[in-house]
Formats: C-alpha cells, sequence, structure tokens
C-alpha cells in the first residue's frame, strides 16, 4: 500500500468516533497551575505551545507539512495548520460536534484510544481545551471536506453552535486556532517573541520538512521569521554547536530502533567545560531529562570506558571514568519516539518510560562503539578530553578537601576578610558580598551586626566561564567565599549548610560593577545553582543620586526617580537643591549605606532568577569566550544603545 493511499486511509478513518472523553473542563480554571505550571510568564507561553503541539502531531503523522504562529495586536495568538482540519460530525458519546467535545472537554482527542495518532505529544489530551478554559475569546476554524466551520468560546463555554460558513476546496484542509488568554487567569499577558521561536526552531530542526512561520504583528512593522530544516538532529547539532570550536571533526550520530521506540542520538565534543544535553521525547523537550536521558549517559560512561581498557588510555590500576568526565564539554541531542510516553507533569518536563531507557542505552551503545573503531583519530581526542577531565576532577577534590580542613581550623573566621555577624541561625542571618575594600569598610561600620555578614572582594573574581574547578579552587577570593557559604561546593555540596538565608550581591552601579556581578553570577550559576533555584541569591540597588533641600534628604534609584523628586520639590519653590550622582558605593557614608541599601525596612533588593542567571552566562560566554565573530556582533548589536558609559 502506497503512503498516499495509507495518508487517504486514515483521512476517512479519523471520525469523530475516535474522541474519547474522560471528564469535563471545569477545574482547568479553578487550578489552571495543575495544567500549565504556572500563571506566570511559563504559563502563558505554554498555552501557545500545547496548540502548537496538535498542529506538529498532525506533521508528525505525515498530515500536515506547514504550521503559522501569529501574535496579533492586543497579544492575540493565531495558530494555523494545513493538517487534516477537527472532525466536525457528531461524537456518539457526547451528541456534540466533535469540535466541540475537543476544545470544550478535558482529556478529549484523538490520542485516547482512536486511531488518530500513531505518535504524539500531546499525550495528555489537555491541551486546546486548557487553552480554550483559560482564554476570555477562542475561534477555531477547520477546513474540512469542502467546507469551513467556525466555533466560538469563552472562557470554556461555547457561545454558540459549530457553523458551516462557507465553502473550500476538498483539497485544502487544515485548523485555525485563534484565541486571547484571559487577563483575569494571567497577571500579565506579554507574549516573548524569542521565547516563542526558540521553541520553534527546536520543532522545525525535529520534525523533517516541516515549514514554520512566526509572524509578529504588534509593532507598525511585522517581523517574520521562517523556519526549514531537511537535516533533522544533526542539524540541530551543528545550530547548538555553531560558531564553538569543536575537538573532533566528525560528530557521532546513530539511528536506529526497539520494540517501537525510534531513537535519534548525536553528539560532538567541544573545547569547553560546559555539558549541554537536549533529551526529547515525541519533539517535546524534556528540560529534566528522564529515562532516555539516563540510557545515554549509561551507554556513554560504559562505552568509552570500555574502549579506553581495551586500547591501553587506562590500566589496569587506574580508576574508570565517571559521568561527570566523559560528559564535560559534550554537546548532546537525544530524540525519541515512544508510542505512550509517561511525563511527570502536564508541562513534560521529564520523561519515566522504563523502557525508554534501555532502548536508547542498546542503540547509543552499539552505534558509539562502531564509531570509536571507524574513527581512530576522533576517539582518541574524546578519550583524551575524557582523561583530563578526570585529572581536574582529582586535582579540585584535593583543593576542595584543602579549603574545607582550613574552614574547619579556623572556625569559618576569615581575618581581613569575613566579618561575620553574632546570630548563628541561618534563617536570620544575611551576608552581604562587597566590592572593593572602600565599601566593605563603610558597609561594615553601616551593618546590623546582629544579622549581617560582610566579606569584601578585592578586585573583579577569576573568570570561571573557561576555567575547570582545579583551577577555580587556587582563586583566594573564590575560596573565602565558599568557606563563608558553608554549602562546600561540587559534589559535596549541600544546601542545608548555607549559614545564611539572603546571599547579596552589593557593586557600583557602574560598568565595574556590572562585570563584577556578571562574574558573581555566573559562579553562582555554574557552581551554587541551588541557592539562586531556592531563591537566596539577590542584588543590591544602591540610590543613583542624593538629593538635598534644605535640611531634608531624598534619594533617587533611576534619572526618572530623580526628575520627579525634582519638579516636586520645585513645585514647593525650595531653591537650594542639591543633586549628588553616586560613582561608587564608597562615596557613601556608613549611615547613607544602611540608610539606602542595606536597612531592611526602606532598601531595594532584586532576587535573582536562573533565567537572570542564564542571561549573565550567556552574554559573558559571548563577551569573554575565545571566539571572536559573536563578541563582534554583540557589540555592534548594543553599542548604539549605550548611553550612559563610564569611563
Amino acid at each position: 500500500m502506497s503512503d498516499k493511499t495509507k495518508n487517504e486511509n486514515a483521512k476517512e478513518s479519523y471520525t469523530a468516533k475516535d474522541i474519547t472523553v474522560l471528564k469535563g473542563l471545569e477545574p482547568v480554571r479553578k487550578r489552571p497551575g495543575m495544567y500549565i505550571g504556572s500563571t506566570g510568564t511559563e504559563g502563558l507561553h505554554h498555552l501557545v505551545f500545547e496548540v502548537t503541539d496538535n498542529s506538529l502531531d498532525e506533521a508528525l503523522g505525515g498530515y500536515a507539512n506547514f504550521i503559522e504562529v501569529k501574535i496579533l495586536k492586543k497579544n492575540i495568538i493565531q495558530v494555523s495548520d494545513n493538517g487534516r482540519g477537527i472532525p466536525v460530525d457528531i461524537h456518539p458519546e457526547t451528541k456534540k460536534s466533535a469540535l466541540e467535545t475537543i476544545m470544550t472537554t478535558l482529556h478529549s482527542g484523538g490520542k485516547f484510544g482512536g486511531k488518530g495518532y500513531k505518535i504524539s505529544g500531546g499525550l495528555h489530551g489537555v491541551g486546546v481545551s486548557v487553552v480554550c478554559a483559560l482564554s476570555k475569546y477562542m475561534k477555531a476554524t477547520v477546513k474540512r471536506g469542502g467546507f469551513i466551520y467556525e466555533q466560538e468560546y469563552s472562557k470554556g463555554v461555547p457561545k454558540g453552535l459549530v457553523k458551516k460558513v462557507s465553502k473550500c476546496s476538498e483539497n485544502e484542509t487544515g485548523t485555525t486556532i485563534l484565541f486571547q488568554p484571559d487577563d483575569e487567569i494571567f497577571k500579565e499577558v506579554n507574549f516573548d517573541l524569542q521565547k516563542i521561536i526558540n521553541h520553534l526552531r527546536y520543532q522545525a530542526f525535529l520534525v523533517p520538512k516541516i515549514r514554520i512561520r512566526i509572524v509578529d504583528e504588534r509593532e507598525e512593522f511585522p517581523i517574520i521569521y521562517n523556519f526549514y530544516f531537511e537535516g533533522g538532529v544533526l542539524s540541530l547539532l551543528k545550530y547548538l554547536v555553531d560558531e564553538t570550536e569543536v575537538l573532533h571533526e566528525i560528530p557521532f550520530y546513530i539511528k536506529g530502533q526497539k520494540d517501537d521506540i525510534s531513537v535519534e542520538v548525536a553528539f560532538q565534543y567541544a573545547k569547553e567545560i560546559e555539558t549541554e544535553e537536549m533529551a526529547f521525547a515525541n519533539n517535546i523537550f524534556n528540560p529534566e531529562g528522564g529515562t532516555h536521558l539516563t540510557g545515554f549517559r549509561t551507554a556513554l560512561t560504559r562505552t568509552l570506558n570500555d574502549f579506553a581498557r581495551k586500547n591501553g588510555y587506562l590500566k589496569e590500576k587506574d580508576e574508570n571514568l565517571t559521568g561527570n568526565d566523559v560528559r564535560e564539554g559534550i554537546i548532546a541531542i537525544i530524540s525519541i519516539m515512544i508510542k505512550e510516553p509517561q511525563f511527570e507533569g502536564q508541562t513534560k518536563t521529564k520523561l519515566g518510560n522504563p523502557e525508554a531507557k534501555i532502548a536508547v542505552e542498546q542503540i547509543v551503545s552499539g552505534g558509539l562503539e562502531n564509531y570509536l573503531e571507524k574513527y581512530p583519530q576522533d576517539a582518541k581526542i574524546i578519550i583524551e578530553n575524557c582523561l583530563l577531565a578526570q585529572r581536574a576532577r582529582k586535582a579540585a577534590n584535593a583543593a576542595k578537601t584543602t579549603i574545607l580542613r582550613k574552614g574547619i581550623l579556623e572556625g569559618l573566621s576569615l581575618p581581613g576578610k569575613l566579618a561575620d555577624c553574632s546570630s548563628r541561625d541561618p534563617e536570620l542571618s544575611e551576608l552581604f558580598i562587597v566590592e572593593g575594600d572602600s565599601a566593605g569598610g563603610s558597609a561594615k561600620q553601616g551593618r546590623d551586626r546582629r544579622f549581617q555578614a560582610i566579606l569584601p572582594l578585592k578586585g573583579k573574581i577569576l573568570n570561571v566561564e573557561r576555567a575547570r574547578l582545579d583551577k577555580m579552587l587556587s582563586s583566594d577570593e573564590i575560596k573565602s567565599l565558599i568557606i563563608a557559604l558553608g554549602t562546600s561546593i561540587a559534589d559535596d555540596f549541600n544546601l542545608e549548610k548555607l549559614r545564611y538565608k539572603k546571599i547579596i550581591l552589593m557593586a557600583d552601579a557602574d560598568s565595574d560593577g556590572n562585570h563584577i556581578k556578571t562574574l558573581l553570577l555566573t559562579l553562582f550559576y555554574r557552581y551554587f545553582r541551588p541557592i539562586i533555584e531556592q531563591g537566596n541569591l539577590y542584588i543590591a540597588k544602591p540610590p543613583l543620586y542624593r538629593i538635598e533641600a534644605g535640611k531634608e534628604i531624598y534619594y533617587a534609584w533611576s534619572d526618572l526617580e530623580r526628575d520627579e523628586i525634582y519638579e516636586k520639590l520645585k513645585k514647593q519653590n525650595i531653591k537650594n537643591i542639591d543633586i549628588q550622582r553616586y560613582k561608587g558605593l564608597g562615596e557613601m557614608n556608613p549611615e547613607q549605606l544602611w540608610e539606602t541599601t542595606m536597612n531592611p525596612e526602606k532598601r531595594v533588593l532584586v532576587k535573582v532568577s536562573i533565567a537572570d542567571a542564564q542571561k549573565a552566562d550567556h552574554t559573558f560566554d559571548v563577551l569573554m569566550g575565545k571566539e571572536v565573530l559573536p563578541r563582534k556582533k554583540f557589540i555592534q548589536s548594543y553599542a548604539k544603545k549605550v548611553i550612559n558609559l563610564d569611563i
């Protein structure tokens, strides 16, 4: 039977009887976080991806090759595809149109027991119905069987029956979903174009020969992106590697199948120390990995150890390479297709199928053995890189042990460095990491010694972007910080031993200060990430201006705030107004520093999120990495936006 005949038969068999109903929609509006993760920006964008997942499932089945996502005025989203079109005939159980059933009933779709899809990402079946429930307005338009059908909804409730609005060509099929998120549910409805681009670019890589167009019509001139890739996972690997300097020329690639599980894996080692692994199940990105990622890691570690011993890189008395040793610098993509994926949570962050681990492990093991034998020069480079990582790990462990022993012997009191607080209760304690001895001195004098500790840093800390742990631990400033935090580092990191509930970065509001904050954010992101994830890391915002009017003192944290205070004082006919621009923390006396930046009742703190730290890490990678072209592009892009440059 030809592919065309199969598709025709599938079109005919995909009718209302293929739609299985489990239960209603009401819980979604009551507890939206259970279905989309949150009602913040992540949950808002999850609505878009739930709708595009359905279109991508049509493409995976071979029924669609084009998807368009439009961001319209007022942040209305429109997703169109040229798939088969949602069935509109009467559902045998609900006695309503299948379109209405899918749009307004939880756990309904062609992925529950019907023959609509063999492989799909949206197997929870709550996708489009959840979007309908959380939208103040939605319209579904279906082209099917030579006619165009429409139905409108508000907050999950149909505004009328499915209507046949006009005719179209018999060959013209597809579905368009237009929705406006409910601002009663979402605090802020503002779609991030880059977030949508990043997500759908990956889908364009993973779904063979799918054309994806993204159009942002919110501004005067539309912004349009088009994606089309034929190389699949290998194309994605090339994109991820981009201009990074690689260790070996030929990337590893394997595609295979075991027990109805399709596995596709590609990786290449870069001259970096960071690991980048992306795991997908049915083209859904799993940021927390899962069993397929575990299978890959197991196969990689075992196969490389076997090869290293067989070829004399590891002697009989040598210890095995660890998982961290073999993954240092790797850029890897693990993509599987599985009939019934078991995800943890509706947002599909982690795959749980045990059979996926076995399939990936077996296919990668066999493929990697062949690769290492076929490309001995690349194999040698990879093994030597792993051995280098092993030596660095051992050196780092020795340095770490020394640091911890020093900390214990000195009772965590660092002469000339840490001015600790008297409280020993972490819940009540704060640590200020302060730029420079001058500001550190003011902070020590101005603080509340009962609960505020001060750790001044001398100059800029080591750039950890390209430094292994052993080199990083040779830095006196970083060693002082590790001992002050009390958590240890790397494999021995223990968040429960954190000595302060708030870690506050306090630096000047100039280019040097921003540089130091970026270095520190990169350090925390790479080596103390749980501190960020638990919400313990903050950035202090010292005022930019001191405004003196007679006996009154005012502080302003921005140019706008300065102007507002000035205008207010002028209206009160106050003539002697003196405005001082703070160039650094050292210009403040201890009382001013306490009053503006350290006093819990008046200060401004910004809690650091993982997204903030990732952005700092990426920016630092661009600006401080070895590659010249990305740095040149960054400077060209942002040079014109610099208004105040401190020299």
